[in-house]
């Protein structure tokens, strides 16, 4: 199979940016420093939870995991751009580093993997970051749904208005792949939002592969971020492996959303070095020196020689953070291994507010085999 083009040398991929949306010092979207050595700090310890995750799966400790080793800079950058204050995240099943970011306990975070618990333990109303959406293409529904929820109740009173005093609107964030694209609910929530004005960002992760179809076997014009137009909605593509660049372009489609102007979709060109899960083999569709060729800079590596060369940290201090992230991810183990069994009733109990009559009845069955058994 020949390599996805346009992947090698991702770090002078240029950005396209779309001239709807506000410029960069409208929105104070230039990078901080401080925001540099935070970029850093949160994605090494997301390398390291992603790897270990990977290590607990083969050690039997998770069913399974889909990693996202290459991913961390689109991520990273994307979910700082938010303000989960207000905002709200709807992330897929491989978003590690955007709940990492967004504050997410990641032994909750891990619950959903390690099969004890639907979505994560996390209380999603408090993080702003929605239950993992295993669906694909299923989280963009339910941001959609909810950005225009915010459209609805603008101007209203109460603590879940959609617009905050002189604020602009509240702004969902969804995430998808370029293979979850294809998919027909996609068409419908962009249109949606489109002609609704919802406030929305369509985070795009072009990792390279639906899962073993490569991008421009299943994209047909080779990007997503074009088909905005067909929907009077800006598209952008971005440096996925800058994680500077990604939280710029972000903070940017957010302000666009928040000032009642609609959607935006940004497509982050990135790569997928790892499976598409713990249970694909990717060298059945590629080769190793395919996969080195397309992947483009390392974004941790890249961004730590930028922190280097702008002098704003020594390799000491960087190597300290590496550490702390180390002892981070055997917390999270050892709190995964502490996670016991849930209460088996919760499958009835958390399905309606309601429940219907039939669902008790299934519940009270449940129950009586249970004890027999």
């Amino acid at each position: 199979m020949t390599a996805s083009p346009g992947r090698a040398g991702l770090a002078g991929t240029p950005r396209k940016l779309a001239a709807e949306l506000p410029a960069a010092a409208a929105v104070g979207a230039a990078v901080t420093d401080a925001e540099l050595l935070k970029l850093y700090r949160l994605m090494t310890a997301v390398r390291h939870l992603d790897q270990a995750a990977i290590a607990w799966q083969r050690q039997g400790i998770l069913p399974a995991y889909a990693p996202e080793l290459g991913q961390e800079a689109a991520q990273v950058g994307s979910a700082l751009a938010v303000d989960t204050t207000r905002d709200f995240i709807f992330p897929t099943y491989r978003e590690l580093g955007v709940a990492r970011a967004a504050g997410v306990d990641m032994v909750q975070y891990m619950s959903t993997h390690l099969a004890t618990w639907h979505g994560g333990l996390w209380d999603a109303a408090a993080t702003h970051v929605a239950p993992i959406q295993a669906v694909v293409a299923g989280s963009v529904l339910h941001a959609v749904g909810w950005a225009h929820g915010q459209t609805l109740s603008a101007g209203t009173a109460g603590p879940s208005t959609g617009r905050e005093a002189g604020a602009g609107l509240n702004v969902a964030i969804t995430y998808l792949g370029d293979g979850a694209s294809s998919q027909g609910d996609v068409h419908e929530a962009m249109n949606f939002a489109a002609v609704f004005k919802a406030p929305v960002v369509f985070f795009v992760q072009n990792n390279g592969w639906a899962i073993s179809v490569p991008t421009e076997r299943q994209v047909a014009g080779g990007s997503v971020a074009a088909r905005g137009a067909g929907y009077g909605i800006p598209g952008l593509q971005v440096d996925g492996n800058d994680a500077a660049a990604v939280l710029e372009a972000t903070r940017r489609a957010v302000a666009h959303a928040r000032g009642g102007n609609g959607p935006v979709v940004i497509e982050a060109m990135t790569y997928r070095r790892g499976p598409h899960a713990t249970s694909d083999d990717p060298g059945r569709y590629r080769t190793l020196e395919q996969e080195r060729a397309d992947a483009g800079a390392d974004p941790l590596a890249r961004l730590r020689e930028r922190i280097l060369a702008e002098h704003l940290a020594d390799a000491a201090a960087l190597d300290a953070l590496d550490a702390e992230a180390a002892h981070e991810a055997e917390e999270v183990r050892a709190g995964v291994l502490a996670l016991g069994p849930r209460p088996g009733a919760e499958m009835f109990d958390y399905v309606f507010t309601e429940p219907t009559d039939e669902l008790l009845r299934q519940k009270e069955q449940w129950r009586e085999e249970s004890e027999h058994a």
